[in-house]
């Protein structure tokens, strides 16, 4: 039987569709996840006169003889524009600026609910690269920062770069940096658990796109021994002709071992894998690997191996799914960073500012770390604090602190 549809704004059907059971994710989305609230009271004339004409012409005034006061005097300093195409969202791929919406909906709640921060989902109807960065430039006035979302690669490495360059306020990719920082503190604690430091691993990486470049410059910087990415076509490196400007970069920096081949011969040895690709390994690539490996397979909803099967032969295993110990979750990262930058003025986010935020994130486990906790819980309300702290911290120690 077939149940219509109707525009809740609009007496007309729109359209038809077959009846289905009750889904709680439907019900919770219906109407959107969020809604702008007002922070001050207009209950009579005198508050209305205060909060718009005649007395806002004052605060205008104000910001337009000292700019500097738009972040004491508005919602500026405590607000991030979450700004996508559409086209690279959670598995689903490039499905639209209006599809997106849910997720960039979601993201901004997670803002809010771990790390005290308002957040305001932007779509843009463009997959242009020099539109999205005009776009975003002239929106900037309202924002304090900027966190993209969901862009795909490798646009999304130059459209992050052009803005940095342009914007005086913090821009920050979560797709790569989130990912990256939460990754580090998990190896952090890994490799402390068995005794050793990170400088002495050397680690496979599934995926070039934004995550897996970002994990791999990311962890080059904090001290790892060495890193090799696999793409489509195996492992990247010096000897290929078909690389982009963004993997030619990265063969340069990576893969000192000078591997080449398929992903699976990286392993044979291997301290450390890396999935962010949504590809598979099989069992008998995990049994090559170096005894005592850690196996961070990250995607979803269907990690790169199973975690039952990666326990069979590796000391620490991690996923990115809420369902398993372990959980490689930005969450972990990006409420408390963007805090920790607002709350200072930070003019950019740093390397610095984000290995602050994984130091912050492992030692948040402290004397609990075991195999099954290497990284905290979301909902553990030590972390955002704690990377909160730790990145206004060294924000003021790189000198891009303004208060």
């Amino acid at each position: 039987m077939a149940a219509e549809i109707v525009n809740p704004h609009s007496d007309s059907v729109t359209e038809s569709a077959p009846e289905e059971p009750f889904d709680p994710a439907f019900a919770l989305h219906r109407g959107g996840k969020m809604a702008i609230v007002a922070t001050v009271p207009v209950r009579d004339k005198d508050d209305l006169s205060l909060a718009y004409t005649p007395g806002v012409a004052k605060v205008c005034s104000a910001i337009a003889e000292h700019p500097e006061l738009v972040h004491d005097y508005t919602w500026k300093s405590q607000v991030v524009a979450v700004v996508t195409d559409g086209t690279a969202v959670l598995g689903l791929g490039d499905i639209g600026p209006e599809a997106s919406l849910p997720v960039m909906e979601g993201k901004a709640i997670l803002f809010k609910q771990f790390g005290g921060v308002d957040a305001v989902p932007i779509a843009l109807a463009t997959k242009d690269t020099d539109e999205i960065v005009e776009t975003v430039v002239r929106l900037a006035p309202s924002f304090g920062g900027v966190n993209l979302e969901d862009i795909s690669a490798p646009r999304c490495f130059e459209i992050e770069r052009r803005l940095q360059e342009r914007l005086d306020i913090p821009v920050f990719h979560d797709d790569q940096h989130g990912t990256a920082v939460v990754t580090l503190a998990a190896l952090r604690n890994a490799a402390k658990l068995t005794g050793r430091s990170i400088g002495d691993l050397r680690a496979v990486i599934s995926g070039a796109g934004a995550a897996g470049v970002a994990i791999a410059k990311f962890l080059l910087e904090a001290g790892l021994g060495d890193v090799a990415v696999a793409d489509r076509k195996g492992i990247v490196s010096k000897d290929r002709d078909d690389l982009n400007p963004v993997k030619r970069e990265l063969a340069e920096i990576t893969n000192r071992a000078g591997l080449s081949g398929s992903l699976e011969s990286a392993l044979a040895g291997a301290d450390v894998f890396i999935g962010v690709s949504g590809g598979t390994i099989r069992e008998e690539a995990v049994a090559s690997m170096a005894p005592g490996a850690f196996v961070f397979a990250m995607a979803n909803p269907t990690p790169e191996i199973h975690p039952d099967v990666a326990h069979r032969y590796a000391a620490v295993v991690a996923t990115g799914r809420s369902d398993f110990p372990n959980q490689i979750n930005n969450v972990l990262a990006f409420p408390g960073i963007f805090a920790g930058a607002l709350q200072v003025r930070a003019s950019r986010i740093t390397e610095g500012m984000k290995i602050a935020a994984a130091t912050a994130l492992a030692d948040v486990v402290g004397d609990q770390l075991a195999a099954d906790y290497v990284i905290p819980s979301p909902f553990d309300e030590r972390v955002a604090p704690a990377v909160t702290a730790a990145v206004a911290a060294a924000a003021r120690a790189e000198g891009v602190a303004r208060r």
